[in-house]
């Protein structure tokens, strides 16, 4: 049974255990009574399009599975999904083509909900010297790209961290909105062979986990940032998210830059 094809109270409830939250936790946070909840969830009770609204705010819903429970409760989507070149992004995407080139020589993507790299700042080619054809074929997924074994993954030099670190952000959207795709690709992800083991004690000396990956007779560093639209209110943009990549010590800042050069 698909998320629409669900009663409105079945996503709620659903949603609500993933958020780890009681019925009277969410009826608290929605200044409703639990019984007034509890009826919703069992389907004795149709929630107005205003409530639905109220305890999706409360259960920080994307705006993807906002217009979900609207479709499954009866109502209109309440949040437009834009094509990224659609002219009412103009602003956004200029916003995003500003940070993009602002990054270079260092690395930057735009990345979707399934990871899959819309818009990329084009920095550091030599990272994908070796990389499997297919694995860069649109649209090139930055998951399946990192930690595929004809991937990046050899020559990450620290694959389990980064591996690590990439699975347990995956696996929180997937507990997010149950995306059958996102499922797919973590099931994939984690089936990957990876040599070694997650050493904690390998990170006592640094405050973010790095990216470390061999190119050019050399060991790269670099921590990555992700940046968001703070208010957006369409689905494409919430779903958007720039992943910047900057040195992690002054080696790799001086190798990037004369590579670059």
């Amino acid at each position: 049974m698909t998320a629409m094809a669900q009663p409105v109270g079945t996503l709620l409830r659903e949603w609500r255990q993933r958020r780890r939250m009681t019925q009277m936790d969410l009826a608290l946070e929605a200044e409703i009574s639990p019984r007034h909840l509890s009826f919703i969830e069992t389907g004795r009770s149709q929630p107005s399009r205003e409530m639905l609204m109220r305890l999706s705010e409360e259960l920080e819903l994307p705006l993807r599975e906002r217009n979900l429970l609207l479709l499954a409760a009866g109502f209109a989507p309440l949040y437009r999904e834009s094509p990224l070149h659609d002219t009412a992004l103009a602003a956004a995407r200029r916003a995003i083509d500003v940070v993009l080139q602002a990054q270079k020589p260092f690395p930057a993507f735009v990345l979707d909900r399934h990871w899959n790299i819309v818009a990329s700042n084009h920095a550091l080619p030599q990272l994908y010297e070796g990389v499997a054809p297919e694995l860069l074929q649109a649209p090139v997924n930055a998951l399946r790209l990192t930690l595929h074994p004809r991937g990046l993954a050899p020559k990450l030099a620290n694959l389990a961290h980064w591996r690590a670190h990439l699975i347990a952000r995956l696996r929180r959207e997937v507990e997010l909105t149950a995306d059958a795709r996102l499922v797919a690709l973590l099931r994939e992800a984690a089936a990957y062979p990876v040599d070694g083991a997650f050493d904690d004690a390998s990170l006592a000396h640094e405050v973010l986990v790095p990216f470390k990956v061999r190119t050019a007779g050399a060991v790269l560093s670099f921590f990555s940032t992700t940046t968001v639209f703070g208010t957006p209110v369409d689905v494409t943009l919430a779903e958007l998210a720039i992943e910047s990549f900057f040195p992690a010590d002054p080696q790799t800042a001086e190798k990037v830059k004369a590579m670059a050069g």
